[in-house]
């Protein structure tokens, strides 16, 4: 059975993926808005973040997820600092909960040094070794090419004959335990 609490903190050689504060609302909205980290995404209206209480509402919301044990989201600071530089999740798990999906984002001046295929690595180990899933998939646009380029690095094949239904533009990539 899954279980989210008490949180699970992961540490890297240069990260720590932590659970997200109320505290962290100005961080979340920013990589939450910004152009350049959203530019692929699609969000319908109603879970878009514009403002300090979009922010906050999905904050309670994914910290309820978590206490649920729905899904879990980190926030990606970098050793030794709290702000958030970014964030990765498990989520959308199988009814038989050995499948679930990633997503991440990060801020544009973190990215290409590498972090996000830290942070991706510590959470696929998560995810296989302490959740016992046996498959991770992920969604990202076909026009993506920086989460392309990170997911086929960290082992992820594409899935051909399978759609994303709530995204045409999207490929769907998978990445299956070994046992």
């Amino acid at each position: 059975m899954i279980k989210f609490t008490p949180f699970p903190e992961l540490i890297t050689d240069r990260l720590l993926l932590r659970k997200v504060e109320v505290s962290d609302w100005e961080q979340i909205l920013f990589l939450r808005s910004d152009p350049t980290i959203n530019k692929f995404i699609k969000r319908s209206e109603e879970s878009k973040t514009k403002c300090k209480a979009d922010a906050l509402k999905f904050i309670n919301m994914i910290n309820q997820f978590i206490e649920s044990d729905k899904s879990v989201l980190w926030g990606i600071t970098i050793l030794g600092s709290p702000v958030l530089v970014g964030s990765i999740c498990l989520w959308n798990f199988s009814e038989d909960q050995l499948t679930a999906e990633t997503g991440y984002d990060l801020s544009p001046k973190f990215q290409g040094k590498g972090l996000m295929s830290e942070a991706l690595g510590s959470v696929l180990s998560f995810g296989f070794n302490k959740l016992n899933l046996t498959k991770i998939e992920a969604f990202t646009h076909n026009q993506n090419v920086s989460s392309i380029s990170l997911l086929k690095k960290n082992g992820f094949a594409l899935v051909d004959h399978k759609k994303d239904d709530g995204n045409s533009d999207n490929f769907i990539f998978e990445i299956v335990t070994n046992l």
